[in-house]
């Protein structure tokens, strides 16, 4: 996908590699932040309200693990979705990736959106080759929205890179990264997903449905059923996430030139 001139580029907060740079992941938040604990039900809609950031989602994700979700060689980059007016919140702006009637399986996609955004992260891509990194040594990534626009980024434009994540995320019934994925004769990046089964904002059974439509048509994937997980991110989960982005990002071992 060529990226489109006159956009804006987008706010990102990076957790730089630990060593030798030569692999990067890009990290997309969700329509908000809903917390890890029993106060989660109470405080949803005052967290979607707010919307997201990069640096909230990686404060998120860092006040989980205790530390930076942090590699020896690989640049986590957490993009800033740009603010837009959101139809869920009555037409109130907030930093989405993109627009929707409302959460629901059987809701049509807004294209239109969801298209202008793969222009503005497919900038943040090239950026990393142009630095020097290989397509397939970026691996994309997120958390319920963000896991969305990943799917969509990856699998209708980028099929080259090294693999996709969703956490607590769903593809819409019709979706166009289904009619992408039914087209594309080549080998497609593998999906790691994680699903709460007591999720009531997006429905376990839509991240399994979203998983065997692309296992059907030809993904391979890995899906972990979390029992008692609601919308959030625990500890157990991101450990599964980082052993998980070893094995497609495996350190580059340098070659001795002597």
């Amino acid at each position: 996908m060529a990226a489109a001139a006159g956009l804006v580029p987008l706010e990102t907060s990076i957790v730089s590699p630990l060593g030798r740079h030569s692999a990067s992941l890009i990290f997309l938040h969700g329509s908000g932040s809903p917390l890890e604990g029993p106060f989660f039900k109470s405080i949803h809609q005052q967290c979607l309200a707010q919307g997201d950031s990069g640096p909230g989602f990686r404060k998120w994700i860092k006040q989980v693990l205790n530390k930076d979700l942090a590699f020896h060689h690989i640049k986590v980059i957490y993009p800033t979705a740009p603010p837009r007016p959101y139809t869920p919140l009555k037409g109130g702006i907030s930093n989405v990736w993109f627009d929707r009637i409302r959460i629901a399986l059987d809701c049509p996609e807004h294209l239109e959106s969801i298209n202008v955004t793969c222009q503005v992260l497919t900038d943040l891509i090239n950026n990393e080759v142009k630095s020097g990194i290989k397509k397939n040594r970026i691996i994309l990534g997120g958390f319920s929205m963000g896991g969305c626009m990943a799917m969509h980024l990856a699998y209708r434009f980028h099929q080259d890179v090294a693999g996709v994540f969703a956490l607590s995320s769903f593809l819409n019934k019709f979706s166009a990264v289904y009619q992408a994925v039914q087209k594309n004769n080549g080998v497609l990046p593998e999906l790691f997903q994680c699903h709460g089964t007591v999720d009531e904002l997006v429905l376990y059974s839509w991240g399994e449905e979203t998983n065997s439509m692309l296992k059907h048509l030809g993904v391979s994937t890995k899906f972990h059923t979390l029992p008692k997980y609601y919308h959030e991110i625990r500890k157990p989960e991101l450990e599964k996430l980082q052993s998980w982005i070893l094995t497609k990002l495996p350190e580059e071992v340098e070659e001795n030139n002597e």
